[in-house]
């Protein structure tokens, strides 16, 4: 089932966590290809858990001034996923949020939410200066360049790589050495 290295790791602290008997709330960043979907995915087969995707919260064209564009780490709406998703898992009571579909360029449907004992957050971005305090596990993914360009092309064809190549993954990598993601988590898993 989960096919990432340490995943025994991964699994024994979810557990350890889970038995303290509190919600908790564990994040996935990486690069983009490293599996950080999958990961979530994966667990989400084993823990009956909520998942939550960073790609929902991307930041809707009225959003993308110059100012908030050259932000490290500010082309995602990470005051509106803290206002809608964090702050209401911390109130342990259903609620919903509505999700940003990028080929449409707006807000689209609505998520209903109910309380579970395990939160899943995957997602470049999900470990912002802003929101890294709310979790519990913070776990980052990293994956080769040539690696990751093969799984993209694979997953979204050439002209969706080069996109990735000119725009998204420069702005990961700023994010990701400035902010040294990386460097504050708590397991930092290589994917090959």
């Amino acid at each position: 089932m989960i096919q990432h290295q340490f995943c025994t790791d991964i699994l024994n602290r979810i557990d350890n966590l889970l038995a303290e008997g509190k919600e908790i709330t564990i994040a996935i960043d990486g690069n983009s290809g490293s599996g950080k979907s999958t990961l979530a995915h994966d667990l989400s087969k084993i823990y009956d858990c909520n998942v939550f995707h960073m790609d929902d919260f991307f930041l809707r064209p009225e959003q993308k001034t110059v100012k908030r564009i050259q932000e490290v780490g500010g082309n995602v709406d990470y005051e509106r996923f803290k206002h809608e998703v964090l702050d209401k898992l911390k109130k342990n009571q259903e609620f919903k949020y509505q999700i940003y579909d990028c080929s449409q360029g707006r807000l689209t449907d609505y998520i209903k939410v109910s309380p579970k004992g395990l939160n899943i957050v995957e997602g470049v971005y999900s470990m912002h200066p802003t929101l890294r305090h709310y979790y519990d596990l913070k776990i980052f993914l990293c994956i080769d360049a040539e690696t990751q360009s093969q799984r993209i092309l694979e997953r979204s064809g050439k002209y969706m790589l080069q996109r990735f190549l000119n725009e998204w993954i420069p702005l990961e990598n700023e994010y990701f050495s400035k902010i040294r993601i990386s460097e504050i988590c708590d397991l930092v898993i290589t994917c090959s």
